[in-house]
Formats: structure tokens, sequence, C-alpha cells
């Protein structure tokens, strides 16, 4: 849906709805063309897009530890350094890039993505409605709203446990998936992949396969 959304906006209700798409259809998956077109965004000469476009920022990278987005956002942190609102702003995004140092996301998607939380995505939605009066809300007295977001929070690590339930590393095969529903035979799941040992870390459209 995010794809089939123009890149031309004429006025401010169109960007902000825009933002919101790319927000809440790319959590945790920082595609180059979303990330760039935000970066434009955030420099918005109307402050409330500009909030709503770093924010949307913080969501797209979210657990990615994305260098690219981390370096947009230190940028924006120095430009920003004498408005207090968009600084703040900046500060939850790079939060957000950094979540759990890495180790958790924000996309509702589990189960090797053929299952959607809806707890996940009322709480991604819940901060989202919120943004769409941010001087009010989350720059006002509402700003613990932003706490819809850990619901929404889970781990995007694979670990592997014995019967004890202690850790036990194990060689696992990590690659892009591959849709195979309807294939004959035995196909590939996955492509490019990397074989690694467990704890490993699966990045968005990434799945793991036991290695043995």
């Amino acid at each position: 849906m995010c794809g089939g959304v123009k890149y031309l906006y004429r006025t401010k209700k169109k960007k902000k709805k825009k933002k919101k798409k790319k927000n809440k259809y790319s959590a945790s998956n920082p595609k180059l063309d979303i990330i760039d077109t935000l970066s434009k965004l955030s420099h918005d000469s109307d402050s409330e897009v500009a909030h709503n476009a770093i924010f949307a920022m913080g969501i797209v990278g979210s657990g990615t530890n994305n260098a690219r987005l981390a370096n947009m956002l230190r940028l924006l942190a120095q430009y920003y350094h004498k408005d207090a609102n968009n600084l703040f702003m900046v500060r939850l995004a790079q939060g957000l890039v950094h979540l759990g140092k890495g180790t958790l996301t924000l996309s509702p998607y589990h189960s090797d993505k053929m299952l959607m939380s809806r707890v996940a995505v009322g709480g991604l939605l819940g901060a989202v409605i919120a943004f769409m009066d941010v001087n009010t809300l989350i720059l006002g007295k509402s700003h613990y709203m932003l706490y819809h977001l850990v619901s929404a929070i889970q781990p995007r690590m694979l670990v592997t446990f014995n019967e004890d339930l202690k850790p036990l590393p194990v060689p696992v095969r990590v690659g892009q998936a591959v849709d195979v529903v309807g294939q004959a035979g035995k196909p590939k799941t996955i492509t490019g992949f990397q074989t690694h040992t467990t704890p490993v870390l699966l990045a968005h459209g990434e799945r793991a396969e036991l290695g043995t």
C-alpha cells in the first residue's frame, strides 16, 4: 500500500497522511526510499509535519541499528539543537532506532511473518494516532501515550534451549525468506544464507533454518 502512495504533496494534510502510512506499514523495515522521503519531510517548514516525519524515522528503523538512519538523526540533532521540540523528537527517534541495542523490534508480524499481532498493531496505532495532534498530546501533557509502543515491542533474536531450558548453541542458516507456497517438491525456503551459531538476530524478511 505504501508503494502506491504518490511522492508529491500539495497540502499539509497530504504530507501527514503520507507519513502515517509509511510509519504504519514499515515498522522496523528501513527501506531506502522511505528513509529518504522522511528525511526530506523532517526539514519541512511546518513544525507538525517535521515532528511526525522524525518520529516516523524512529518507527521505521526501530531496533535495526541502521547506520544510514542513525547518521541522519545525528545530523538532525545538530540542525535542531536550538529547537527543544524537534530535538525531543530526534532523541526519541534515536532511542527507537537503537531499541534494546538492536535486539528488539516493533514489527507486529511473527511466526515467520505469517501472523500479525493485533495487540502490537493496537499499540502502534495508539502512538501514531496521538501524533495527529502532536503539539497538544505528545508535546503537551499526554506524552505518556508513547507508552502504547511497549505493547508492540518483541525480541527479534533466535535463541535455542535444551530440555532443561538452558541455552544451547546450535548452527543455523540465516537468509532471505522465499515464498514456497504452492511449489512442488522441496524448494529452498531461504536464499543467500550464512551459517551462524545461536543466538542470532533476524532482520526484517529473514528466516532461519537448522544447519544440521
